[in-house]
């Protein structure tokens, strides 16, 4: 039986607090026990989804026994290979493994997966070990053998569409961990990405989004050795015309609605990360009548106001966001997104920092689950923002009455649920006394 739990339903952040839902769109597939057997990326193609789909509805076992047999070096079936190489770790959040310890998990699966007789399964794994790896959650050593294995994938065109979820979001990961300086093997490595990248924007079975990820990997390589927080970087003018002719394609042909809530946004990114900035705006405020949740595009579009330096604006774009947010998670998620952002553009201007909690506040008194999962880290985050931002008086003085009108909610909230103790945990500082 399919199950589809909207995020602001009722009950629906508690369900998320119990299975470790933070990232959507997840899809889990449980066991009639309701035990977890997998849970899978949104990134997979449709065809990929099915046939995991139907190995775990073929007997499978819970995910978190399959993962402890091989963790030990027990065997396991060719299809229980196949669930972890498919799980998606990227939305595991810590359920089955902390996060620093995840590129170290998946680089000795990727190594046992030999005994999984499927060159597909154990290089996916290799391919998820290098993309989670980072300065601080070290991964695979770099060896020949491995770089092999990913020139060969990259240079296959069948090995690559298996792949692509992984290609294109982990690129520029994939690259610095198996080429960790800029020097030939990185420039080769790279030549090596393009190519295949180049083939997956052009692979018509791909859905349109799944094509600008491509656009945007290649994008992602281009920027590797550059600032991360560059407003303008070198581009080429052959890449940045590509990404206009996809972002202009996208914007004339998508006809529906859900398909245009997905993918511009997505090409909206794409063009900021290029450093065309006015071609995202463009992109944004000429598809705010069209969304059903124009919010998401007032958020990126305060968003590149403010990497460019447009505190005032990026403000009245967060605001706004706030004001047409819909459903009482994405409320306290889209406001804490405003009022984190006014305490660090606008400090000083306490009245509308203090009335803006004393609205969040209020509205998560309204909401029976608004100290579970989402809605309780959007109020954590509220809460760290104002208790760090509370160095004078006036300031203070503000706290002091949000945490007046918070321990009145609070109190109201039954003793033996968790509820109460993240909401009385909300505007307690951190500080110790000198």
């Amino acid at each position: 039986m399919a199950v589809h739990i909207d995020g602001d339903a009722p009950g629906a952040q508690k369900l998320g607090s119990r299975f470790k839902v933070r990232g959507y769109p997840t899809l889990i597939l449980f066991s009639p026990q309701a035990q977890e057997i997998t849970r899978l990326p949104g990134e997979v193609d449709a065809p990929q989804v099915m046939q995991v789909l139907q190995l775990g509805l073929a007997g499978g076992r819970p995910i978190e026994a399959v993962l402890a047999e091989a963790k030990v070096g027990q065997p396991l079936t060719a299809n229980e290979w196949r669930l972890l190489a498919f799980y998606s770790w990227e939305t595991d959040e810590r359920q089955l493994v902390p996060l620093a310890e995840r590129p170290a998990l998946l680089t000795v699966m990727a190594a046992a997966s030999s005994m999984a007789d499927d060159p597909a399964v154990s290089t996916r794994l290799w391919l998820k070990a290098l993309a989670t790896t980072d300065q601080t959650a070290p991964g695979p050593t770099p060896t020949a053998a491995l770089q092999q294995r990913v020139s060969a994938t990259l240079a296959s065109p069948a090995d690559a569409r298996t792949q692509m979820d992984v290609l294109t979001n982990g690129a520029a990961n994939i690259t610095r961990a198996l080429a960790p300086t800029p020097g030939a093997a990185r420039n080769k490595l790279v030549a090596e990405f393009e190519v295949a990248l180049q083939r997956l924007e052009a692979d018509t079975t791909l859905s349109r989004a799944d094509r600008l990820t491509a656009v945007q990997a290649r994008i992602d390589l281009a920027r590797l050795d550059q600032r991360k927080d560059a407003v303008n970087p070198k581009i080429s003018p052959a890449l940045a015309a590509e990404a206009r002719e996809h972002a202009d394609r996208a914007d004339r042909e998508i006809t529906d609605g859900y398909e245009r809530q997905a993918v511009i946004p997505t090409a909206a990114h794409m063009l900021a990360s290029a450093g065309l900035w006015k071609d995202s705006e463009a992109l944004l405020k000429a598809n705010l009548k069209k969304s059903h949740s124009p919010y998401y595009l007032m958020s990126q579009l305060g968003s590149n106001a403010r990497k460019q330096g447009r505190k005032a604006e990026a403000l009245r774009w967060y605001e706004q966001a706030f004001k047409t947010s819909e459903g009482p998670a994405t409320r306290l998620q889209w406001g804490a997104n405003y009022l984190t952002n006014l305490v660090e553009l606008a400090p000083g201007d306490t009245a509308t920092i203090e009335l803006t909690a004393s609205q969040l506040f209020a509205e998560s008194a309204k909401d029976k689950g608004a100290f579970y999962e989402r809605s309780a880290r959007s109020l954590q985050k509220v809460g760290s923002s104002l208790v760090t931002w509370a160095t004078d008086a006036p300031r203070a003085a503000a706290v002091s009455r949000l945490k007046a009108q918070l321990d009145g909610i609070c109190v109201r909230l039954d003793a033996a649920d968790s509820q109460r103790a993240t909401c009385q945990s909300l505007l307690v500082s951190k500080k110790r006394p000198a």
